[in-house]
């Protein structure tokens, strides 16, 4: 096939929502502002397109312009026409059964996700218990939650756009994990994370262990840019970021950091901001920064950015290392008796978090735009967790300018984000984001990186 041709199909569900109501089928068809049409196709196109080396979603959407998702009602149930589908989803004419698989879990979650918990009534989104619950309620729907729970799911966060050596290493992490019957969480993408699971299934296969798990989360807007891997076997498709990265810390027991570039500085700052709320003190999540020798001056420098805006007291919650992959799951492996231990006395679930506080100002969706991205309040005088908060702000909107369609559309009428604060940390942040330009750490597709920031001061 040429990287032009296309594939018209007809697909069964596999493995979940394989009814729908009318009603719902309606929603589905419908293009206008209300319809669920629009966020279907865009996550549908996504799913088909795994594997691809295209991180620009502008560029997808238009390779792909001719796509098409159609829905038919049976009496055996819901059948999904394709047209003008990427080829590589299929192999001789015939879905491949892992993506078919992702495909009707997009399905499964959007449809949820508008009729269950935005339009429900039930849970108030304004609230901190409210998105809890909702984060719950979403992540239980697309059968995360497994009973009876273990304590064995590690978060793996890290680039897409990372080299081969960085992504050689983040496979020889996820075998050590495998080996060790630990289960693999990651964004569900390509680069670093798709290395972990695809180690971790060597692991497994050594152990006979033939359950093992590899769930990714997603969110609609960077989906096109982070095509699902089809390793993945347990697929959610939360509404926005903020609520993706909640379910992350609520789900997952440990987690592993691998080199990356803004959005996983972004997934740092958050961590760390809920990490150092008073009320999370005493409770353990162990957190590993990890890479090859080649890494280790991206890992300082994360560091040092960290204490200078932060405090020391951040530092006090991760431990870096270098180069050891297997020193990394012994020492995550310790790290994970604890919280079994700490939630086995205080009689919490193994299977999702309900202590951790998280504050609201990491649950408020945050839309970038030239006006809330210069409004953002970066200083030395906010206290540690809430300047965590603005940080994370700042970073997810150049995540956004990088690979959302519409904010780079933004971009190209108004110019670059504008991100202000005080001198010190305007410094600081200009010196990561250029070293992640230098590193090429921003995008794959594009040939020279334009940044879509301005950092002033």
């Amino acid at each position: 096939m040429t990287d032009h041709e296309t594939v018209d199909a007809e697909v069964w569900p596999e493995g979940s929502l394989e009814v729908l109501s009318q009603f719902e089928v309606d929603q589905l068809r419908g293009s206008d502002e209300g319809g669920l049409y629009p966020l279907l196709r865009r996550c549908m196109l996504a799913v088909l397109n795994s594997g691809s080396q295209m991180d620009d979603t502008r560029a997808v959407l238009e390779r792909f312009k001719d796509f098409r998702v159609g829905f038919i009602q049976q009496d055996r149930g819901l059948k999904v026409s394709l047209s003008g589908a990427p080829p590589d989803a299929f192999v001789d004419g015939k879905m491949i059964r892992g993506i078919r698989e992702l495909l009707f879990a997009v399905l499964r979650d959007i449809v949820f996700t508008r009729n269950e918990i935005t339009e429900d009534g039930r849970f108030d989104l304004q609230t901190g218990e409210g998105t809890t619950n909702a984060v719950f309620h979403i992540v239980r729907n697309a059968r995360l939650l497994l009973t009876p729970a273990d304590v064995n799911i590690v978060v793996c966060w890290g680039g897409h756009a990372i080299g081969r050596e960085e992504y050689d290493y983040t496979k020889l992490v996820g075998y050590e994990l495998g080996l060790r019957g630990l289960n693999v969480c990651t964004g569900c993408g390509p680069g670093a994370m798709k290395g972990p699971m695809k180690g971790a299934t060597i692991g497994h296969a050594k152990q006979r262990i033939r359950d093992g798990r590899y769930i990714g989360i997603t969110e609609p807007g960077i989906i096109a840019a982070e095509a699902p891997n089809p390793i993945v076997n347990s697929l959610v498709i939360m509404p926005d970021m903020e609520k993706r990265l909640e379910a992350f810390v609520r789900v997952g027991h440990g987690i592993v950091v691998f080199p990356g570039g803004v959005g996983t500085a972004e997934e740092i700052l958050y961590l760390l901001g809920v990490l150092l709320h008073p009320d999370n003190s005493t409770q353990p999540l162990p957190v590993i920064m990890t890479g090859p020798a080649s890494s280790e001056p991206y890992f300082r420098q994360i560091d040092d950015f960290v204490v200078a805006t932060l405090g020391k007291e951040a530092r006090q919650r991760y431990s870096i290392v270098i180069d050891n992959p297997r020193a990394v799951a012994r020492k995550l492996a310790r790290g994970l008796d604890d919280v079994h231990e700490f939630r086995k006395q205080h009689g919490d679930a193994y299977y999702f978090n309900w202590r951790l506080s998280i504050d609201r100002d990491f649950q408020q969706p945050f839309r970038a735009t030239h006006d809330t991205m210069s409004a953002l309040q970066i200083s030395e005088e906010l206290p540690p967790h809430v300047l965590a908060a603005n940080l994370r702000r700042a970073f997810s909107g150049i995540v956004s300018g990088n690979v959302r369609d519409d904010t780079a559309a933004q971009i190209e009428k108004h110019g670059p984000f504008r991100i202000n604060g005080s001198a010190r940390i305007m410094t600081l942040l200009d010196e990561l984001l250029a070293s992640f330009v230098v590193q090429k750490r921003m995008k794959i597709a594009a040939g020279s990186y334009k940044p879509c920031y301005r950092v002033s001061n």
